[in-house]
């Protein structure tokens, strides 16, 4: 539910729940490295055993929203993690993933999303 995944981010996420959503959706070890030392820089990732700060973890509920929002659309796990991983116009040249540290570049993404799944002009 998501009184369950709101206490969850709360509480911290598990560092190797960061680490399954980044993979999932990135192609290389160089993009993945990337992705990760974005939510969480290297040093303070070296430090982390168990768990994600509150903030951290809500940027990674974020990205993994957005994960299963674009497969849903796309249908296809691969055009989906492309679209995610590259620039997008209609984002100001940005990619989805790097608007995963505020709630309002995510729900951008979204808002393109949803256009794109229900053919309205982006």
């Amino acid at each position: 539910s998501l009184e369950d995944m709101r206490q969850a981010v709360e509480r911290g996420l598990p560092v190797r729940s960061l680490h399954l959503t980044i993979n999932r959706i990135t192609s290389s070890k160089k993009e993945a490295t990337e992705l990760t030392y974005d939510i969480v820089p290297r040093t303070t990732l070296h430090r982390r055993r168990t768990r994600l700060s509150k903030k951290e973890s809500e940027q990674l509920e974020r990205l993994a929203r957005m994960t299963a929002l674009a497969e849903e659309v796309w249908e296809d796990l691969a055009l989906a993690h492309e679209f995610l991983t590259s620039s997008q116009p209609q984002l100001g040249g940005k990619k989805p993933v790097e608007l995963v540290d505020s709630d309002l570049g995510t729900r951008q993404v979204e808002d393109l999303l949803y256009r794109l799944e229900y053919a309205l002009p982006a």
